[in-house]
């Protein structure tokens, strides 16, 4: 795969320079409504803004964080969710502080949430992303959930921890959750979805697949990661449409410092009472 990668960009210089300068910086923001039955009248229009894969350190700057952290508060989130991998290599992230400062500046009337991805549990990242989401006044969801109320009226968000490094568990997360509300689960790896489909949830929200990074016509991705390797970005409706993915194609890179015809993205949802 590699090998094809390098042998696709060597074919010309303005492939390569689009796919490591341009492409990367492209940020698409794609808009979704989310309709169901179950969505409390009260919750009309409600705004949830998710971002994920972020990698900083590793082809990704701050100024470029700046720059997303006013996109997304453009968008007048009602909530805002971050679905794992903040640091690329946390055992020699240097910038704590600054990341914070950056990030405290998000805001949304009903909360900041988030949940472990795999780059946040290696390099033994996981106290101190912990620690910089805490500050930056981001809510923990580790195998836990969170009532979102709008007068006597809710939803229920529910987090768990990742597949790879750490110890998922939804049994516990919705522990005590009133299953007749209509429930979004945030799980960093998309495939995750064939274990979340089997329980209460309306929606599940994930990240870690990249989309691929580089995408080929007519063939498509060239590889994903582990537990991103049958649901790969978009949308994907599932149980007869009773429960749906959403795969967010990150904002960083890894690996390789290239995104072709895979451009990063945040998400906009909003709900909608059917």
């Amino acid at each position: 795969m590699l090998g094809s990668v390098i042998t696709f960009f060597g074919v010309g210089g303005g492939t390569y320079y689009y796919a490591h300068e341009i492409e990367p910086a492209s940020l698409q923001i794609t808009k979704e409504m989310i309709t169901s039955y179950r969505i409390p009248a009260s919750f009309n229009h409600f705004k949830i803004v998710q971002f994920s894969d972020t990698h900083i350190g590793f082809q990704y700057s701050f100024s470029q964080l700046e720059k997303l952290v006013k996109t997304i508060n453009d968008q007048k989130p009602d909530l805002i969710v971050f679905t794992g991998d903040l640091i690329d290599e946390p055992q020699t992230f240097q910038s704590s502080q600054q990341l914070i400062k950056v990030l405290q500046q998000l805001h949304a009337k009903h909360g900041k949430f988030w949940i472990y991805g795999n780059h946040d549990h290696g390099g033994y990242g996981t106290d101190m992303v912990n620690d910089i989401m805490n500050q930056a006044e981001f809510q923990l969801l580790k195998n836990s959930h969170k009532n979102i109320e709008l007068g006597n009226e809710g939803i229920t968000l529910v987090g768990v921890d990742d597949l790879i490094l750490g110890s998922p568990d939804l049994k516990a997360a919705l522990a005590n959750s009133d299953e007749e509300k209509f429930t979004i689960l945030l799980a960093h790896e998309p495939d995750y979805a064939d274990i979340a489909r089997k329980y209460f949830v309306d929606v599940q929200l994930s990240g870690h697949s990249h989309g691929g990074q580089v995408r080929l016509p007519l063939i498509g991705h060239l590889y994903t990661p582990i537990y991103a390797e049958k649901y790969v970005q978009g949308k994907y409706e599932l149980n007869n449409k009773d429960f749906s993915l959403y795969v967010n194609r990150g904002i960083g890179t890894t690996r390789l410092p290239f995104r072709f015809l895979c451009k990063p993205e945040i998400h906009v949802f909003t709900l909608h009472s059917k």
